[in-house]
């Protein structure tokens, strides 16, 4: 019919490819005319049509009234895609790429990479491995960014200008072939003083197995004073043997008992305080402070100063480890503190203290007592001579016993003297007799009681309560009473300071002068400077009040 000489004529050979296209399209038509007039059968189904191995270029177009026709001759495969088809294999589906790479054809036989899994094609080489490269590792690979790096541009090239200017370390076989000392430090191009250092160091290397003790013994002293290891140490019963005193400060810090306390009362207190506190953290004493404002529980009793001894005994039962108690008043300043109390008293009591009071004797006392019902010790002048019978020990000023500063020992011995002095007969009795309380009550014991007098030492008064001028005396010249700067006295003792003196200014110039006499080198120097540099500016200012015209303020 019409539409069969249409196609022939299309499908006429102009060129030698031109008969396989013609016959293409005369297959086609036949096979369309044919389905056209009869129902479609499943045979088509059984006998699907064969899919060319090789595609070329689509036809122009694809309407409903046409059919896509054949490619007349096959191309060479894309590399890397999967090879010709054969005929007894049967694809559901065409190939399609996938994401990650290659092909996804489930039913062609070509290798594949078994190790990974996958259904992907991969070449396969002559002097490959059994992890042949595949396609998708090779499109990686080239899809990679190369990184930048600079060279010799920022910090690299300033680390390498560092470097270069490093010292070298070599080894003994070393030997420089040219240019000794090239970039090198030698000792011979230096100094003399380079050259001394060099020979010092070579010496100590040399005898290094000798000089390591004693480096290791100055680390270790330097560690223990660094540490609070030398606080441990003077602190132990069995070391230092700080724990066994005890120093007792009459303060009141809660207000005074007959008026309130002003800021001087205040100052005074803080100074006296952070200097006990300051000796007994060095030394591993112990410290209490005891709050004088219980004065006012024994008011009714006139006993307003008898606490003293009521605080002795509580102090007592607080630290049982103790054996030494040391009191002192508030208006009391420790000046050497760089000594400590068994270098100062305790290691030589023997030679620190006297027993016989005849030494220096300001009440008149008789001593020894003569009744002939005593025992030997009794009316022994010294006791029985040895110190460690010693359970107390006090000092005199010009006007007899002085408590300001004093030692207990505890014994049995001493909690008699205790009872005895707390007894109410005493203060009931003598309390308006009794100008200075416990300390007259103490003075009328050692008097009449004998068995007190073996057992009471006494310290010489510039040993633990130096006075200042002005106590016992306006002059203050007395040998035996008074504050020496140039004897270095341990204690001072501003007694009576309330009467007539000022306590805070007494205070003030006895700390700064605790400060110039124990200070060290730098504390030397740096007050030195200190002062150059104030003196200068006073004379600076000086010249300048001068300068300025009494008109005009500004110097103008």
């Amino acid at each position: 019919d019409l539409r069969s000489g249409y196609l022939s004529f299309l499908a006429r050979p102009r060129d030698p490819r031109a008969s396989n296209v013609a016959n293409l399209a005369s297959t086609g038509s036949s096979t369309a005319a044919s389905s056209h007039h009869r129902r479609r059968s499943s045979n088509n189904f059984r006998n699907p049509p064969k899919i060319p191995t090789s595609l070329d270029t689509p036809s122009s177009s694809q309407s409903s009234g046409t059919h896509p026709s054949r490619f007349a001759q096959s191309l060479d495969p894309v590399p890397g895609t999967p090879g010709r088809l054969d005929d007894h294999m049967s694809l559901s589906r065409s190939p399609s790429p996938q994401r990650s790479g290659g092909w996804s054809s489930p039913g062609l036989t070509t290798p594949y990479n078994s190790n990974s899994r996958r259904s992907s094609p991969i070449r396969s080489y002559a002097n490959g491995s059994a992890n042949n490269v595949t396609w998708a590792t090779a499109q990686a690979r080239s899809d990679q960014v190369r990184s930048f790096s600079p060279k010799n541009q920022g910090f690299s090239r300033h680390f390498q200008n560092l470097s270069a200017k490093l010292p070298y370390f070599n080894s003994r076989d070393y030997s420089d072939k040219e240019k000794l000392g090239r970039g090198r430090w030698s000792s011979s191009a230096g100094s003399r003083f380079h050259n001394i250092l060099a020979f010092l160091g070579r010496v100590i290397w040399r005898m290094r197995l000798r000089f390591a003790p004693v480096l290791a013994f100055l680390l270790l002293i330097i560690l223990f004073y660094a540490t609070p290891l030398h606080r441990v140490y003077r602190r132990k019963s069995f070391l230092g043997g700080g724990e066994k005193f005890v120093i007792m400060l009459a303060a009141n810090q809660g207000g005074g008992v007959m008026e309130w306390k002003g800021p001087r009362e205040w100052a005074i207190e803080r100074d006296s305080v952070k200097n006990k506190q300051a000796y007994a953290k060095r030394w591993g004493y112990e410290l209490e402070i005891v709050d004088m404002s219980t004065k006012k529980r024994y008011a009714h009793e006139w006993r307003e100063s008898w606490e003293k001894v009521d605080t002795i005994r509580n102090t007592m039962r607080k630290y049982p480890k103790a054996e030494w108690f040391w009191w002192l008043d508030l208006n009391t300043f420790i000046m050497e503190p760089h000594r400590s109390l068994q270098s100062h008293i305790f290691n030589d009591l023997s030679h620190n203290t006297y027993r016989d009071i005849n030494v220096y004797n300001p009440l008149n006392i008789s001593h020894p007592p003569t009744d002939p019902h005593l025992d030997a010790e009794s009316l022994s002048a010294v006791g029985d001579g040895n110190p460690k019978s010693i359970n107390i020990m006090i000092t005199q000023d010009c006007g007899g016993f002085n408590l300001g500063s004093f030692f207990v020992r505890r014994s049995v011995w001493t909690d008699r003297l205790l009872d005895i002095w707390w007894d109410p007969v005493h203060y009931e009795q003598k309390h308006m007799e009794w100008e200075h309380k416990e300390q007259d009550a103490l003075e009328y014991m050692y008097r009449n009681q004998p068995w007190i007098r073996p057992h009471l030492a006494f310290l010489p008064q510039r040993k633990v309560n130096s006075f200042p001028p002005g106590a016992c005396g306006d002059n203050g010249d007395d040998p035996k009473i008074h504050y020496k700067a140039e004897d270095r006295d341990f204690v001072v003792n501003m007694a009576g300071c309330e009467w007539g003196r000022d306590c805070w200014k007494e205070m003030y110039s006895y700390r700064q002068l605790s400060y110039r006499l124990n200070r060290g080198r730098w504390e030397t120097f740096t007050d030195w400077l200190r002062g150059n540099l104030k003196r200068e500016r006073e004379e600076a200012e000086k010249v300048r009040l001068k300068n300025q015209s009494p008109g005009d303020p500004n110097g103008e």
